[in-house]
């Protein structure tokens, strides 16, 4: 059902008890609406009124309340229809500017914008590293470290890196060290790690290096999409703000809640492949209990943005109780998300 089948009284009526509802988290009384939101009928009519939208589905009776509370179903018509989101203000923007300036690296981005998330929202704050099987690669450095054993350094995109050790036999020279890194920087450089593992051995077969170079090159040739695709495994999928900030929250009293979303969050390629799955097309993915797929996020509501880093992309946003402060949290992700895009840029 659109807010279009619903009355002109139906829609400010609603609109007013979720309002006070995640203000207070107190079910919505009728003389209450009618003292603070000035919708002009009376208390006997906004009852009528709350009656005919829990019969829609849109509201429901908690048996110890004589008020009403919004249903999943009641947030989805606000966020779709009824919300009015502001552009977040200079303030806001001064202070989440503020808060990721000096940050070098994307996880150090990545890492703050989730933090300050959750503080500014005061709900559990989400970012996902991009897919690094996407990511090109700008250069790769060897460096040895022992008489069987060395680092493969990858440089790619925005300056990130990634680093593989290798097991190699016996003791290899340091001039055919920097040798290989040459071959493998001349003719790999460019190319997404993806590509990479898909013709690693094809794009090495050839090669022609200096002597004694040939041993440690072999390596990579029989062996090197393994240890690439290794580079593009997530070190850290999901970076998370504070969980505590959400115990403070009257949903998260009894404990239950928190604990399931505990669990999932300690599952974090599960969480990352959730998020990930998301729709972003519209520039910002909101969805509410049963719309995760996930029946641990049930609960909950889940606001994300996608942000961009070159020819990378990833997720950001925040997870909280369905009644969260919808205007605020989606102007806040959504300018984040913009924030983290210009500086990964």
């Amino acid at each position: 059902m659109s807010s279009h089948e619903l009355t002109e009284r139906e829609r400010r009526v609603l609109e007013a008890v979720i309002q006070s509802y995640v203000a207070t988290a107190e079910p919505a009384g009728s003389r209450t609406l009618a003292r603070l939101f000035g919708l002009g009928v009376s208390p006997a009519t906004i009852r009528n009124t709350m009656s005919d939208l829990e019969a829609k589905g849109f509201l429901y009776h908690p048996h110890t309340s004589a008020g009403r509370v919004p249903t999943h179903k009641a947030y989805r018509l606000y966020v779709d229809s009824l919300m009015r989101v502001e552009p977040l203000d200079v303030a806001g923007q001064t202070r989440l500017k503020e808060e990721l300036a000096g940050a070098s690296t994307i996880e150090t981005i990545l890492r703050r914008a989730a933090q300050s998330l959750g503080v500014l929202t005061q709900e559990l704050g989400v970012a996902v590293s991009p897919r690094f099987d996407e990511a090109t690669l700008r250069r790769i450095d060897l460096v040895r470290l022992s008489s069987d054993r060395v680092l493969m350094v990858l440089t790619l995109d925005r300056g990130a890196i990634r680093t593989i050790f290798v097991e190699v036999p016996g003791e290899i020279a340091e001039d055919a060290v920097q040798e290989v890194a040459r071959v493998l920087s001349e003719r790999l450089a460019g190319l997404t790690l993806r590509a990479v593992c898909a013709s690693l051995e094809e794009r090495l077969r050839d090669a022609a290096p200096r002597p004694g170079a040939e041993e440690l090159l072999n390596i990579f040739i029989a062996g090197g999409g393994q240890l690439f695709d290794r580079a593009t495994a997530d070190e850290s999928p999901v970076l998370l703000g504070q969980p505590s900030l959400l115990a403070e929250q009257p949903e998260f009293a009894s404990g239950e809640r928190m604990r399931r979303l505990l669990e999932l969050t300690e599952t974090r390629d599960e969480l990352a492949s959730l998020l990930r799955a998301r729709d972003n097309s519209a520039g910002l993915s909101i969805t509410i209990g049963s719309e995760h797929g996930d029946p641990r996020l049930d609960p909950f509501t889940v606001v994300t943005a996608e942000y961009h880093a070159g020819g990378l992309s990833g997720v950001i946003g925040v997870i909280g109780p369905t009644r969260m402060p919808y205007e605020k949290v989606v102007s806040l992700v959504s300018h984040t998300s913009r924030l983290v895009s210009d500086l990964l840029h």
